[in-house]
């Protein structure tokens, strides 16, 4: 579904992406672990538009996304959940999901749409009147998933999810990745929470420095000794 070929990004004179290839098939979870500024964000702006690749390929269901505008990227079935939420705090809960189906015209859809978010996360149907910066944190990041998937997205990009939020709302927010998933929505998940990440995903890629140095089934990179080292807080 989605291929980085080569992709080197960055800003001005500082290259935070080195050459990385990555692939996502559809139908998955993958993960992408690092540290603080190894690029995990980069590589997300990168495939959505935000950053121009200086080098190397992204392609989108065989189609190079290079130079496409971001609303394009949208329009082609990609949502991002960036990293902060970046929710319209002046906005309710339903406008803010409004805002996310913004290029879609087709009423019926955009209530079935509606419909499935409420499911998801029934704690937005019942604030739905209230101004988005009156949430909580958790609740603010189930708004930002809750929008990207007004845009009925074939590919969701969540970049930190659960940064910040309280362990049981760590464990709603994966639930609802969970579920997404299962309901066809195939998933790229930056995540500083590896253990986490790990457990929720199919495979994983490891980013040091603007490279890519493991990949590999999730159960497998959480059993290896410097994963675990590295990222698990494990000896």
């Amino acid at each position: 579904m989605l291929e980085l070929k080569g992709v080197s990004s960055g800003y001005g004179a500082i290259e935070a992406l080195k050459s990385i290839n990555m692939r996502i098939e559809k139908g998955e979870i993958v993960t992408l672990i690092g540290a603080n500024g190894a690029g995990k964000s980069t590589t997300l702006r990168s495939i959505t538009g935000l950053v121009d690749p200086t080098a190397g390929d992204v392609l989108f269901e065989g189609r190079r996304l290079n130079g496409t505008p971001t609303h394009e990227v949208t329009a082609l079935g990609i949502s991002m959940v960036p990293e902060g939420r970046a929710i319209f705090a002046n906005l309710t809960v339903l406008e803010n999901l409004e805002m996310g189906a913004y290029l879609r015209k087709n009423k019926v859809e955009n209530a079935e749409s509606l419909d499935r978010v409420y499911g998801l996360f029934p704690r937005l149907k019942e604030r739905r009147k209230q101004l988005g910066g009156t949430l909580s944190g958790g609740e603010q990041q189930m708004l930002a998933m809750g929008r990207a998937l007004m845009a009925r997205p074939r590919l969701l990009l969540l970049d930190e999810p659960s940064l910040g939020l309280a362990p049981l709302l760590v464990h709603t927010i994966f639930g609802a990745i969970d579920a997404i998933n299962k309901e066809g929505t195939t998933i790229l998940l930056v995540e500083q929470n590896a253990n986490a990440a790990l457990r929720h995903s199919h495979r994983a890629y490891v980013l040091e420095t603007g490279t890519i140095v493991m990949e590999g089934e999730s159960s497998r990179l959480a059993a290896d000794p410097r994963v675990k080292e590295a990222y698990l807080g494990e000896k």
